[in-house]
């Protein structure tokens, strides 16, 4: 048995990292070509044109019929999703983490095909999304079809579905490392070395053929910030406070529509084409909230903005964005969250102090993130990654940390966790140590072990030990030992139900009702091993044996022992008390009577 250490990994770590950096080199290409089709289906929208050229919907030219190319995309991916496959709606993360919790990490081929297509013409006729969400569920796609080509467990085809979501997004937006904590904050459900190395070296590869195929540097370059003060880190309060407002708006604003379009008298498949219609009013009225929108993005980053057009643009991309994705089309969050939060920032800056030489606009960012995905610390360095301003970092931090506990606070879920919520799944985000991790079997085992003799009858055994008659504890199985005190098995009550009768029953003895060699648990093991031992082998109790004489029986464990180690945790977790009083309080508590407890005398119970 392998000794208890930091961690679980073992050697099959090397051989699936070695199929992330296959995958993490797949996405790569894959975001290449995501990319390209959304720059295809905005050409042919909006310009009528074939070519790979970058245009923004925002320079058309086809005046009120605009508002048609919305509608076409949506009939399209409406149709794609009905008869294609339903698992293309959505903005991919709920459905990625949908996959690894219920589906076993197992996702169909064409999803890997149908998802980045419909995403491309979604984004591609106007649709107010992003692309990191279509290629985090395409890379998880590629990930998962990979896997199942291997003889794994379900955990590592898991790790294996988000090394492609991490890869794909890493290679999208030139962030290794925030990819690699988004996978640890919204999709791995644990911080294990057996996952978190292969993920981050899938996002690692993808990173470095990222300048082969889509050029190098930060995607929005910046002067840096000046390094901040106080005044400043005050601000930065503000700012997450108003950002975790603007996330739980947005929050339930996407909920909202998604509630409304269910009481639209049509099948599903015709919404994202009424979303569309929603979206080609508002590219009329502010065409620059159309597309991904990363050049408005870096103009906001880079102050050439008009103050006056902020609101516009921000409430315009919202109400789209909302609408749009309750609707149930195909598009990512996370760029209309960076253009919504920056241009949050910029409508802030002339109320913030202006000595701090900070990024308002990126500040703002990262705090929307923070808040609306409750990924603060992939809202840090995502925010970095994009800018390359490492003096950005501390303010980041502060903005994105209270805009988080603020949504914490006030909502019991985020975008990201609500989809999978309402499909019946409950999931908690939180990751502790497992308190069954925090004692060992020694501390929670049972010594007085009742045990029976190898050479009982049968017979004294039913009425001594399983009789309902019989006054003592009764349990459903007991440890066998033989005369040196060594333990043989453990007898149950179904071994015995295996005989029909006393005469069947007459002439054997104890030994003859084990079944199996016994299943003992040492006491130095965890709780947590000793849990899993028992659920592997489907029994209620394990004898404990020491690793010096693993032969002789020094106590029993059983589920209820388990719980103790739950009882402390909750202890730990709830019953408060002070462990030190000032001696000012003290002093009051005499002026106004109240003496302090008396001790009792010594010798005195």
């Amino acid at each position: 048995m392998k000794a208890a250490g930091d961690f679980t990994a073992d050697r099959r770590l090397i051989g699936i990292s070695a199929i992330a950096v296959g995958v993490g080199a797949i996405c790569a290409v894959i975001a290449v070509v995501l990319l390209r089709l959304i720059a295809l289906f905005t050409n042919l929208f909006f310009y009528q044109e074939l070519s790979l050229a970058n245009q923004v919907p925002a320079d058309n030219h086809l005046g009120w019929t605009v508002l048609l190319v919305p509608v076409a995309g949506g009939i399209i991916v409406g149709f794609m999703a009905r008869y294609g496959s339903d698992r293309i709606r959505g903005h991919g993360i709920p459905e990625a983490m949908e996959a690894i919790l219920i589906g076993r990490s197992k996702m169909e081929p064409k999803v890997a095909v149908l998802k980045p297509l419909s995403s491309a013409i979604a984004i591609g006729s106007g649709g107010p999304f992003g692309a990191e969400g279509p290629i985090i569920m395409t890379g998880g796609a590629i990930g998962s079809i990979i896997a199942q080509t291997f003889h794994l467990t379900a955990a590592e085809r898991k790790t294996l579905l988000v090394a492609g979501a991490a890869g794909g997004m890493s290679a999208t937006f030139g962030t290794p490392v925030a990819a690699a904590i988004l996978a640890v904050e919204l999709l791995l459900f644990e911080w294990k070395p057996r996952s978190l190395v292969p993920v981050a070296l899938a996002s690692s590869v993808a990173a470095a053929l990222r300048p082969y195929v889509l050029g190098s540097g930060p995607l929005f370059p910046v002067t840096a910030s000046s390094v901040i003060g106080p005044t400043g880190l005050l601000a930065c309060v503000v700012v997450g406070l108003v950002a975790g407002i603007v996330s739980s708006l947005l929050t339930w604003a996407v909920y909202a529509a998604e509630d409304a379009f269910h009481f639209v008298p049509t099948h599903w498949m015709w919404w994202p084409a009424m979303g569309g219609l929603v979206v080609g009013i508002g590219g009329i009225i502010e065409p620059h909230a159309l597309g991904v929108g990363y050049g408005e993005i870096d103009r906001l980053l880079t102050g050439h903005f008009a103050a006056s057009a902020l609101v516009v643009l921000m409430l315009v991309k919202s109400i789209i964005w909302a609408i749009a994705l309750g609707s149930g089309t195909s598009g990512g969050v996370l760029a209309p969250l960076l253009m919504m939060g920056g241009a949050l920032g910029a409508l802030e800056a002339p109320f913030l102090p202006q000595a701090a030489g900070v990024h308002w606009p990126l500040i703002s960012m990262g705090a929307i993130m923070g808040g609306t995905m409750r990924s603060p610390l992939t809202g840090v360095v995502f925010a970095f990654e994009l800018t390359h301003d490492v003096n950005a970092l501390l303010p980041l931090l502060v903005a994105s940390t209270i805009g988080h506990a603020f949504t914490v606070l006030v909502m019991p879920r985020s975008i990201l966790t609500e989809k999978v919520a309402r499909r019946g799944y409950h999931l908690t985000r939180e990751y502790t140590v497992d308190p069954l991790e925090a004692l060992t079997v020694a501390e929670v085992m049972s010594q007085s072990v009742v045990t029976v003799p190898a050479t009982l009858a049968a017979t004294e055994i039913e009425r001594l030990f399983f009789d309902r008659r019989y006054d003592g504890k009764r349990h459903q199985g007991y440890p066998v030992i033989d005369a040196e005190g060594r333990i043989l098995g453990v007898m149950t009550r179904a071994n015995l139900i295996e005989f029909s009768g006393p005469d069947e029953m007459r002439g054997l003895i104890a030994a003859d009702l084990i079944s199996r060699p016994p299943i003992v648990v040492f006491d130095d093991e965890t709780c947590r091993s000793a849990a899993e031992r028992l659920a592997g082998a489907g029994v209620g109790r394990l004898p404990v044996v020491t690793r010096a004489d693993p032969d002789r029986i020094v106590g029993l464990v059983t589920r209820s022992d388990l719980l103790k180690a739950r009882s402390r945790a909750i202890e730990l977790e709830q019953q408060r008390e002070r462990l030190l009083r000032p001696r000012w309080l003290e002093r009051r508590r005499k002026v106004v009577g109240q003496a302090p407890p008396t001790q009792p005398a010594p010798g005195v119970d």
